[in-house]
């Protein structure tokens, strides 16, 4: 078996090929569109980074999060999200055009605000030792210089743990896993900030990144299942997956699917109960408008309707519904950030242009390659963990 699971499947080339085409094609698609409408294509391009790299980082805390709790479920995923967390160069080139685009993307980075509105001015000057270009580049480079770090070393221990198989490595990774949690969460609460709600500088929430930790969790444990399943209809992997694995994957999705459930609740009851004039707009935008009809396709489709179908055991044991379901999860995932993002670009009525459609498929299309490729470089399953006999020789599950 272990000679088996070094070999990843053919078809993975065939994905990749795919992927890639898709996104070659789309990222020429977008640069033809940026010709006519560039401040319209940094704006996409804005929607479909922040998409894709929050899959990845929330495979990262996942990762850490295996290291420090264990179990099967994460045996059999880790190299997905390992492979996941080694894109992480590649999404550092893909925020060059985010860094040339700022002054196109965010109201507060633009050098000329004699336009705007007293109150906006007033949060403007206010803020300006925190949004101001340089200071947001230098944030950047540092959050991507920690999130390619973490996932170095883990990824450098984990084949240590290949060739050696000693124990000592997975204290190593233990180690590592504890402080890097805290430092995910450091980043990514300050990358939400600088990314996302400082588009409306105006705006602030002490639950936004918080929020955006939860979606990312979500958003990687649905991604990450859709390819366990995807992965387990070829050998080796169909001789590894079991009911039982498929079913944590399962039970973890739901819990993600709570916690940002709970996340965005608090956040909207906290505005709504404090009754500030600096916070309600945010949701008056978004739930006195037609923008609300994708706020209660949020309630409907990104939560209940979810939550009702993993409530149910044969559901998550059964490969094809649960990759439904996730692969929906994933798909809403992408309409939460169009609604988060969508009303400080588009005032008023729904609206969406076509790039916004497009360059997340792109985008999504030259991850996907990158990934496939760092998952070939490695064995499906950590064949030096010490627990890897075990869960292969059982597969309980848990």
């Amino acid at each position: 078996m272990i000679e088996m699971i070094e070999k990843t499947p053919p078809e993975l080339d065939q994905f990749q090929r795919r992927a890639l085409i898709v996104g070659v094609i789309g990222g020429a698609v977008c640069v033809g569109g940026a010709v006519f409408n560039p401040e319209q294509f940094f704006r996409s391009y804005l929607l479909g980074y922040v998409f894709w790299i929050g899959i990845a980082l929330g495979c990262l805390a996942i990762l850490m999060l295996q290291h420090m709790s264990g179990g099967a479920w994460g045996l059999v995923t880790r190299r997905l999200l390992e492979a996941s967390t080694r894109t992480f160069p590649l999404l550092a080139l893909l925020f060059l055009p985010v860094a040339f685009g700022v002054r196109s993307i965010f109201t507060w980075a633009q050098p000329d605000h004699s336009g705007a509105s007293e109150a906006l001015k007033h949060a403007l000057a206010h803020k300006a030792p925190y949004l101001n270009v340089p200071f947001f580049l230098a944030r950047a480079v540092f959050y991507f210089a920690a999130w390619n770090v973490m996932a170095y070393f883990l990824s450098k221990w984990s084949l240590e743990q290949d060739r050696t198989g000693h124990r000592p490595v997975t204290t190593k990774l233990q180690g590592l896993s504890a402080p890097g949690l805290l430092l995910y969460g450091f980043t990514v609460t300050f990358a939400s900030v600088d990314w996302l709600m400082s588009l409306e500088p105006q705006w602030f929430s002490t639950m936004y990144g918080i929020l955006v930790m939860g979606g990312q969790g979500l958003s990687a444990m649905a991604f990450i299942i859709a390819a366990v399943v995807l992965l387990a209809r070829y050998k080796p992997m169909s001789e590894v997956i079991k009911p039982s694995h498929l079913h944590d994957l399962g039970k973890l999705m739901l819990a993600f699917l709570m916690l940002w459930a709970y996340f965005s609740f608090s956040q909207f009851l906290i505005i709504w109960s404090g009754n500030l004039p600096e916070e309600i707009p945010w949701y008056v935008r978004r739930l006195q408008s037609s923008w609300k009809w994708v706020g209660l396709s949020l309630v409907v489709l990104q939560f209940a309707l979810p939550f009702v179908l993993l409530l149910s055991r044969d559901l998550k044991r059964n490969g094809r519904t649960l990759a439904v379901v996730a692969i929906a999860i994933i798909v809403m995932r992408f309409v939460d950030l169009i609604w988060m993002t969508g009303p400080e670009f588009h005032e008023g009525a729904f609206w969406i242009h076509w790039m916004d459609v497009v360059m997340p498929i792109g985008l999504g299309g030259l991850w996907l390659a990158y990934f496939a490729y760092q998952l070939k470089t490695r064995p499906l399953l950590p064949i030096g963990d010490p627990e890897l006999e075990h869960v292969l020789a059982h597969s309980g599950g848990h």
